[in-house]
């Protein structure tokens, strides 16, 4: 199975140094850049930063990690994907979550009543459709088209992957995405969920690629900054922060190495807390991690 690990900025990078991490990410080959949705804040948004980045670069790979789903119509969010597949032929890599890392966002993706979960279900559907299929007709509870098409369909589909750790989350993986982007979860939880995912696919009559499994992580220097621990407690409050973010750049390999046993072979790496200065933290992760990738 590939071994591949891509960045992340923090959600403090703003969009006057985007340009220098592109362009550093490309320069020193790493595999892809991911984009997370933070609405209240300085970085880039996701598929304005990814039309942005592709379009700088020949190589690198640009995926969201994760994009909020409910809450945006999916015919759009084709539309969109496929503009960026044609434009970046293989360097669009599209994950979706059903909830902001932040609640506070939560308004700018608005869902009526408690359906979020099902509108995400209905949504994925969709959006699976048209990326497959040159005209669909469509008609669920929250979204009805009749003979849509978004325009020249990539040779090979999209894969959409997912966020999420819970029961339903790993349900809705097994049921729709082509892979798993998780964060704040340990080797062992994630062997345990890789488990899950497979068996709700074989459920459903599916299969998902055996290196289509990630996990997203943060690694400190130093020490873990006070917030960063305290958004993880906000999210496992019986958790140690220590067991999701490691310090230092062999504590980072040490832990990778754990996920490759459990069959976690998608690496998306980041800093924890306040953006460090760019350049170290990309050489670093070039010296450090890169020689990992098989």
């Amino acid at each position: 199975m590939k071994v591949r690990i891509g960045i992340a900025p923090t959600a403090t990078e703003s969009a006057a140094h985007f340009a220098e991490t592109v362009d550093r990410a490309e320069a020193l080959g790493i595999d892809s850049l991911w984009l997370s949705e933070v609405v209240f804040g300085p970085s880039v948004e996701p598929f304005i930063g990814m039309g942005y980045a592709l379009s700088r670069t020949a190589r690198l790979k640009v995926g969201t990690g994760v994009a909020i789903l409910p809450g945006r119509h999916p015919v759009l969010v084709a539309k969109q994907l496929v503009s960026l597949a044609a434009l970046a032929p293989g360097r669009v890599l599209p994950a979706f979550g059903l909830h902001p890392a932040r609640p506070s966002e939560k308004s700018a993706f608005p869902i009526a009543g408690n359906s979020r979960g099902a509108v995400f279900d209905e949504s994925l559907e969709l959006l699976r459709l048209l990326l497959r299929q040159e005209t669909v007709t469509f008609k669920g509870t929250f979204h009805t088209v009749e003979d849509a098409g978004v325009g020249p369909l990539p040779a090979k589909p999209l894969d959409i992957w997912l966020g999420g750790g819970g029961p339903v989350a790993l349900r809705r993986v097994g049921r729709f995405a082509d892979g798993w982007l998780a964060s704040h979860i340990t080797p062992e939880e994630a062997a345990v969920a890789r488990e899950t995912i497979q068996g709700h696919a074989a459920e459903a009559g599916r299969e998902i690629e055996p290196d289509h499994y990630g996990v997203s992580l943060a690694v400190a220097f130093g020490s873990i900054p006070d917030e960063f621990s305290a958004a993880i407690r906000g999210r496992r409050p019986d958790a140690d922060p220590a067991d999701f973010v490691p310090v230092g750049w062999q504590a980072c390999r040490e832990r990778i190495e754990r996920y490759v046993a459990a069959g976690i072979t998608k690496f998306v790496i980041r800093p924890a807390g306040r953006t460090p200065e760019t350049e170290n933290f990309m050489e670093g992760f070039a010296r450090e991690l890169m020689p990992m990738e098989n």
